[in-house]
């Protein structure tokens, strides 16, 4: 009998060795597959156009660099509102650790949709102005991210060393888009303490532009367009119009020049995706939350010049800007 029990005792302390032998496995495999499976996170964009894209390129290249295994649900709501008010939803219901958002509408629509899940946004020029945080050193809210915020007064400066002679400076950009507005109240400033004078129409919508851009004709010297989405998605048809009549436009960022502008001293809206996609990194490996991350800027610029537009409008580039960078589109 206690030859039984002694054997009985041992296969019991055995097994129980197997089994814990096993659980071990388990939980390194468990392991493994924590370590090594993908984190979805959502990325909207408002509608497709170069800075834009530039943008959601920078954000996954930054985000990848990093190392981080991340699976992106990339969405794009071709400018439509209930298109991005439903991909909102959709990302919050799949509550996703982490959601890009870039332009203003997409972030406001994404903040309005949930005020928990950690929001990174890019291409919106004030954060507070879209009352999405507090304040842009702390924000205090669920929304962080990079502006889009141009030099404005670099970019009037520009204008008056391609057009000498200039004192009828023209603006367009869509009346709804309060970035827009933001940034041509910077520019009224400017243009009053130079003493020129501002012709300001507004667009609703891409069909506006050609009509608007030629009733400008004929009133003014140059044009300056903010980073306005609408006016980005519509350069050709804007300079289909002004490059004829000889009057150049300067853009708020680099994009536009591949429409037809003529020069910028504008933000890099790849640089700016990468700004943005290192916060969203930050915050996914638990380093930061984005009610502690000051809004983020591009803090270097440099003039750019389309040597074709420059051509074509019969301009040629002045000495005073022979340290621009010369492109080609």
């Amino acid at each position: 009998m206690k030859i039984r029990k002694f054997a009985a005792a041992a296969a019991a302390v055995l097994v129980m060795g197997a089994l814990a032998g096993c659980g071990d496995d388990a939980k390194t495999d468990a392991a493994k597959t924590s370590t090594t499976s993908e984190t979805t996170v959502g990325l909207v964009q408002l509608v497709e156009h170069p800075a834009l894209d530039e943008a959601n390129r920078g954000i996954v290249d930054a985000v990848k660099a990093r190392g981080l295994k991340v699976a992106f649900d990339q969405q794009n709501a071709q400018a439509d509102q209930s298109n991005l008010g439903n991909i909102a939803q959709r990302f919050v219901t799949q509550k996703y650790p982490l959601i890009f958002a870039i332009a203003t509408p997409a972030a406001q629509t994404v903040a309005n949709a949930t005020d928990k899940t950690p929001i990174v946004a890019t291409a919106v020029t004030d954060f507070v102005v879209a009352k999405l945080v507090k304040s842009n050193d702390k924000p205090g809210t669920n929304v962080t991210g990079s502006s889009d915020l141009n030099p404005v007064a670099a970019q009037l400066d520009l204008i008056l060393k391609i057009v000498p002679n200039a004192k009828r400076i023209g603006t367009i950009y869509n009346s709804s888009e309060i970035n827009s507005q933001y940034q041509v109240d910077i520019l009224k400033s400017e243009i009053a303490k130079r003493g020129l004078e501002l012709t300001e129409l507004t667009v609703s919508s891409v069909n506006d532009v050609q009509q608007t851009a030629q009733s400008m004709i004929g009133k003014v010297d140059a044009i300056y367009v903010p980073t306005d989405n609408i006016i980005a998605s519509a350069m050709p048809i804007l300079t289909k119009i002004t490059t004829p009549a000889k009057v150049p436009v300067i853009s708020g960022e680099e994009g536009p020049l591949k429409g037809g502008a003529l020069a910028t001293v504008g933000v890099d809206y790849y640089n700016l995706g990468r700004i943005a996609g290192e916060m969203g990194a930050d915050i996914l490996e638990g380093k930061s939350k984005p009610q502690d991350m000051a809004i983020r800027y591009q803090s270097e610029f440099k003039a750019k010049i389309n040597e074709t537009a420059a051509k074509a409008l019969g301009i040629a580039i002045p000495e005073s800007l022979k340290d621009a960078e010369v492109v080609r589109y």
